[in-house]
């Protein structure tokens, strides 16, 4: 062991009963650090986490990249589209796809005995990725399609079943107001839009809570084939084709080879275009984040720089006979560098068992709730990325110890002849 790493683990370790601050100034120095990283690591999971969760229910409901027509009518629902069976072979054979599906929405009105109630039927075929839905099935089983029959089964939310009073296998009744062409043949033998009112009959299925309250309150899924007679569209047209892609992060690069594809026919659009409100909130969140950790890591390396004058100038005897003894100014600040690693490395072991504790026991309790509403969510996701919290773990040492090359800076005015006057 070389002279200055034993000088500083006599001054990490001081003597029992002797009469000195060193012993509360290290336990100090000790628990701020604690503190600070157990709070970032805090800070990374939670964050990370939300991201994750929130970003899993959207593209789990909807898709990551959606194609639809370019006009919308007055319900907010896409016309009917068609594509080209070859056009579908190229989609689905580009590297970056992972999934295609046909979808179409229509806007109703669920009645019961008691309560009238509006809902957002999503039509769905034998093609659609149930893997999300699946894993939020409260009771009941899913829905199964034919390729010959329409299926009268509805997949509804706990949410709305618990509004409406609904229960498995009971039949529902929803009304809806459908565009239709109509020819006119006493006038001017010309096509003119109409407006009717349909209803259709369903028996209840499944049910599903996601905790996502923007999706919970009002869907439900239903056959494909249902939208098509309701919007008397043909067999091959449909409301939506649905994408999901490898890479997340490619998503931007992914939508304009869609629009190298198909050209400008079509709406192309991501999650992130049909969601911006919600991504928004991730953004500021992601700023929260950096704020948080940016202020623990000040406030760790304060407190470390604190301590550390501290010790130094509780030492300054020290510092003036060793100087005497012709130990050099670099020599005596690697006794203070010593001194802040050691007090660092507790510190950052001490949080990180504190910090990673606190993740796992709410990674596997859920004890930490949340309102869905407001949230999405009904408890605080949290993400155990051994990566992250390794990397947080570096910067924090390599931060704080650059930091503390500005107190040592205080050793050099420290000369023999002041120092060793010191009672």
């Amino acid at each position: 062991m070389s002279v200055e790493r034993f000088i500083a683990a006599r001054i990490t370790n001081p003597d029992k009963g002797k009469n000195n601050i060193s012993k509360p100034i290290v336990k100090i120095g000790i628990i701020g650090i604690a503190l600070g990283i157990s709070v970032m690591i805090l800070t990374i999971s939670i964050v990370f986490g939300f991201k994750k969760e929130i970003i899993h229910k959207i593209t789990g409901i909807t898709s990551h990249i959606s194609i639809s027509n370019v006009n919308i009518n007055s319900s907010n629902e896409p016309d009917a589209l068609k594509i080209s069976v070859d056009t579908l072979n190229l989609i689905t054979k580009l590297p970056f796809v992972k999934h295609l599906q046909t979808t179409a929405i229509k806007s109703g009105i669920i009645k019961t005995k008691t309560e009238n109630e509006g809902i957002l039927l999503k039509g769905i075929s034998k093609d659609y990725d149930f893997s999300f839905v699946k894993s939020y099935l409260v009771s009941g089983s899913l829905p199964v399609f034919s390729d010959t029959g329409v299926s009268k089964q509805i997949l509804i939310s706990k949410k709305l079943a618990d509004r409406l009073n609904i229960n498995l296998n009971q039949k529902l009744l929803v009304y809806f107001l459908t565009k239709k062409k109509i020819q006119d043949t006493i006038l001017s033998n010309q096509n003119y839009i109409a407006y009717e009112n349909r209803v259709r009959d369903f028996r209840v299925c499944g049910i599903f809570n996601t905790g996502f309250a923007e999706v919970d309150n009002n869907l439900a899924f239903v056959d494909l084939k249902q939208i098509q007679k309701l919007n008397y569209w043909e067999q091959n047209e449909v409301g939506t084709y649905e994408i999901d892609v490898n890479d997340f992060s490619d998503l931007d690069k992914n939508v304009e080879a869609f629009e190298d594809l198909l050209g400008y026919n079509y709406r192309i659009s991501s999650v992130k275009e049909s969601h911006s409100n919600i991504f928004s909130w991730l953004e500021m969140v992601d700023v929260n984040g950096i704020i948080i950790v940016t202020l623990m890591l000040i406030v760790a390396g304060v407190n470390m720089i604190t301590a550390l004058l501290i010790l130094i100038l509780e030492r300054a005897n020290m510092v003036g006979l060793v100087k005497s003894l012709g130990m050099s100014n670099v020599s005596v600040r690697k006794i203070f560098f010593n001194v802040s690693l050691k007090l660092l490395l507790r510190g950052l072991l001490l949080g990180n068992i504190i910090g990673i504790g606190i993740v796992l026991l709410q990674y596997y309790s859920h004890l930490i709730k949340l309102d869905s509403e407001i949230y999405y969510m009904e408890y605080v996701p949290v993400i155990f990325n051994i990566g992250y919290i390794l990397l947080l773990n570096t910067g924090i040492v390599v931060s704080c110890l650059l930091m503390m090359f500005f107190p040592t800076l205080i050793l050099t005015r420290l000369t023999p002849i002041r120092t060793l006057r010191f009672d």
